[in-house]
């Protein structure tokens, strides 16, 4: 019996729970799956600059377009470039593994999985931590993932980033706060240098956008699973009452 409960628990557990700690990124956000405006802008963005590069193997344009109130036509006509591609197709990116090997050190991996791989909190901080470093072969690094082979797409939206020294609200290690400001000295602040076609804000809202999206792909029936999630707890106690009952009547003459 204690063997029994052990496995309805390890049933009725969610796996997020088990799931590996999020990495130490300096930025963090929470999607919003319910948002569907911030899903469809964040589905233009990842066709527009990233679907270059990377796939989304496991998702399809009909599924995302069903779930997220987009109408077909305008998915064909906004969001569908490569010829070879129709609506109901999985959305594979137009680049031979082989070529990108070559132009980049190695293959950009299919994303459709990688929310739940490494979290929002690091596909967020990754793709806002960009900066200028002339000694990498692309020009650019990240402060997430060091000498990343990835180029800085989003970069005309958001600008030149490079690294400045600066004040900060962010603890150094080992330095003290100064008293009269309470910042700390760094030389490792990002900073603007160049403005993009986008405001600070209005870039990080499209980085929301997009790491929303991406969460959203990663598993697109989160939102139907936490409707049904009520009514199979009410339907398991019910059933529960039912079978304790009914096991009272098998056993009543026994005991």
């Amino acid at each position: 019996m204690k063997k029994q409960l052990i496995a309805l628990l390890f049933a009725l557990v969610p796996m997020a729970a088990f799931a590996a700690p999020a990495a130490d990124v300096p930025h963090s956000m929470t999607p919003d799956l319910r948002d569907q405006e911030s899903l469809q802008r964040g589905m233009q963005l990842y066709v527009n600059y990233c679907m270059g590069c990377h796939s989304l193997e496991h998702q399809r344009f009909a599924r995302a377009a069903d779930d997220l109130g987009i109408p077909q036509e305008l998915v064909e006509e906004n969001l569908i470039f490569a010829s070879d591609l129709a609506f109901n197709d999985q959305m594979h990116n137009a680049m031979e593994s082989g070529d990108a090997e070559s132009w980049f050190g190695v293959s950009p991996p299919d994303l459709t999985l990688f929310n739940r791989l490494r979290g929002s909190d690091y596909i967020y901080s990754y793709l806002l931590t960009f900066y200028r470093d002339p000694d990498q072969p692309l020009g650019v690094n990240n402060m997430v993932l060091e000498a990343s082979a990835m180029p800085n797409v989003l970069e005309p939206l958001q600008g030149v980033q490079e690294m400045v020294c600066s004040e900060t609200d962010q603890p150094v290690a080992g330095q003290s706060p100064d008293p009269l400001s309470g910042k700390y000295q760094s030389c490792d602040v990002l900073q603007v240098t160049q403005p993009g076609s986008m405001e600070p804000d209005e870039f990080e809202e499209a980085v929301y956008d997009l790491t929303n999206f991406l969460a959203y792909v990663g598993e697109p029936s989160k939102l139907q699973a936490q409707a049904l999630a009520p009514k199979v707890l009410i339907f398991i106690f019910i059933f529960g009452v039912i079978a304790y009952l009914l096991k009272r009547e098998y056993w009543r003459d026994v005991h």
